[in-house]
């Protein structure tokens, strides 16, 4: 199984989106700056996760919530932005 995952960093609430098939261990190394692009924003805590067949559709997955349509579309589902694309909780 592949999985896409979407991380917040608790530090400065930014989202990152990857694709793994071990979600704990890719979430421990990026935890522990393993990766470049989220070396800055550790720690990191797991928020969201898919399942999927085949790589190729975990890989499509992944691209599209890395569009702004896509990001927009994760962030109304997830809680964190209202239907105008405000984010949640503030004026």
């Amino acid at each position: 199984m592949y999985h896409v995952y979407v991380l917040k960093s608790k530090t400065s609430g930014r989202l990152y989106k990857g694709q793994a098939q071990d979600v704990p261990r890719a979430v421990q190394l990026h935890n522990l700056g393993q990766f470049t692009a989220t070396q800055h924003g550790v720690p990191w805590e797991l928020i969201h996760e898919e399942q999927y067949a085949s790589r190729v559709d975990a890989n499509k997955r992944e691209r599209y919530l890395k569009t702004i349509e896509g990001s927009h579309a994760l962030k109304r589902q997830l809680g964190l932005e209202d239907e105008a694309g405000h984010p949640v909780g503030r004026p």
